[in-house]
């Protein structure tokens, strides 16, 4: 029987085993850590009882990832759930931007800019299922959906900043900027509006859910349909040398790859990884909050995602500093509140609230009470409700996780050229260049994301190079 081992137990790195397994191989992962699942664990970081997701939290992408669609995931334990508002992104005086499931209500409540917003995000929302059998594919590959993807691919090449030209009110304009700054580069460069779209789009079709139970329940879910395959997973097992395997899925960062072949990997392929660039690093706090955050914007309570930066012009000069190497004195700020779509994670009145900041690749300081001073400006007495806090610095976030590297939990800068070409220019961009030897992290196409498709896309490649 064809063997292969699994380098890490990450979303992709158990897709890549499913497809293996699937597929009638013996399949063993490997991974470092007593628990499954790399950017989706959760743990009870600060209140006994409460339930904080330690990376990933939002999952629009892995509600509509066509592999994770075709596994049944929900007979293995997964459930999503939404809060009423998908995004909001509060801003100066109580205002705020507010993303709905409901493309007309978001219209709605956008005023004069409702029907540009409509016009933008109306056809992708529509054919969401086919723009993602699209977008998560590997940039070089023959399009199926070539007239939904040209329009979707015009705009997303565009700059933040560009495309924004197109609304007249700070909300809409914020709105748009929060989405794309899930990139963590200056919203004036070319491609970041990509974000936006498809985050846009998600939003107004399979919405940002959370899993209930924590994100955890992902890596359950996951590494149930491996078992019922037949895989193996191992854990307390970190590998340093290549393992004896005829196919080995490395789900980890390129330096990792490196550090196990080599000099035995051709030139055309160590030389991509090596030149392979980190972009800017999250700061992490998780808060227990009693009474949640009093935000001064009544939707802002009721969002499972808020975006704390203020205006689209503050977003951009944040992402700016930190893609520089600088601190922002106001950092852009991810926040969510999971248990509003979620309640089994709160304990009576005290709520988990997880955020974090974009700081500079490998920064060594302090960033909570900066956290803290931004979420103050739109939501006075937050800091009073406080009752715990854990935080990880990029440091502890790459102790957490090895592909985290510097605490880049993008698997690689979201730049215009690794953003196309994850990790190298290819038509077999998993493939590293020896027989049976693949990547499938973040670090590879489709990129980061909990959806599992890199995993997916690799693990077909091997299957097709079998004999």
């Amino acid at each position: 029987m064809t063997t292969a081992v699994v380098i890490g137990s990450g979303p992709n790195g158990l897709s890549a085993g499913i497809v293996l397994a699937q597929a009638g191989v013996d399949v063993t992962v490997l991974e470092a850590h007593d628990e499954i699942g790399g950017g989706t664990r959760s743990a009870e970081l600060t209140v006994p009882g409460l339930v904080h997701d330690i990376c990933s939290a939002a999952h629009p992408t892995g509600a509509v990832s066509p592999f994770f669609n075709s596994l049944d995931l929900e007979s293995h334990g997964l459930t999503w759930a939404r809060a009423e508002v998908e995004v909001a992104n509060p801003l100066a005086g109580g205002r705020a931007g507010v993303v709905f499931g409901d493309l007309d209500r978001t219209a709605a409540m956008l005023g004069v800019d409702g029907e540009s917003w409509r016009r933008l995000f109306a056809p992708v929302a529509a054919r969401a299922d086919d723009l993602a059998t699209e977008i998560f594919q590997p940039i070089l590959h023959a399009p199926h959906h070539l007239r939904e993807l040209v329009p979707f691919l015009a705009r997303g090449m565009q700059s933040t900043t560009m495309l924004a030209r197109r609304w007249e009110t700070e909300e809409a304009r914020a709105l748009f900027a929060g989405m794309a700054a899930h990139a963590a580069q200056p919203l004036t460069r070319p491609t970041t509006a990509a974000l936006g779209m498809m985050f846009g789009m998600l939003a107004h079709s399979y919405g940002w859910p959370v899993a209930v139970g924590g994100s955890s329940s992902i890596g359950r879910a996951l590494a149930s349909v491996l078992e019922n395959a037949g895989g193996r997973i191992e854990t307390r097992t970190r590998v340093t040398t290549l393992p004896d395997a005829d196919v080995v899925m490395f789900d980890t960062s390129p330096d990792q790859v490196l550090a196990m072949v080599g000099d035995r990997l051709p030139a055309r392929v160590a030389r991509p990884l090596r030149r392979w660039k980190h972009g800017p690093a999250a700061f992490k706090v998780d808060f227990a909050v009693e009474g949640g955050v009093p935000w001064l914007n009544d939707w802002a309570r009721r969002a499972g995602t808020v975006h704390v930066g203020g205006t689209l012009e503050e977003i951009h000069a944040a992402d700016r500093a930190a893609s520089r190497g600088q601190m922002p004195e106001r950092p852009f700020v991810l926040l969510c509140q999971q248990y509003l779509a979620d309640p089994s994670r709160s304990v009576g009145d005290v709520h988990p609230v997880w955020a974090y900041a974009h700081v500079p690749q490998g920064w060594t300081g302090d960033a909570t009470e900066a956290i803290i001073g931004q979420v103050e400006r739109f939501a006075p007495g937050f800091r009073d409700r406080i009752v715990a806090t854990a935080t990880h610095s990029p440091a502890d976030l790459e102790a957490y996780n090895a592909n985290y590297v510097g605490g880049d939990i993008g698997g690689g800068a979201i730049t215009p050229w690794q953003t196309a070409v994850r990790p190298r220019v290819s038509v077999h961009p998993h493939h590293l260049g020896l027989p049976g030897l693949y990547l499938c992290s973040a670090s590879s196409a489709p990129g980061g994301g909990v959806h599992g498709m890199a995993g997916f896309h690799a693990a077909q490649a091997a299957l097709r190079a079998l004999p």
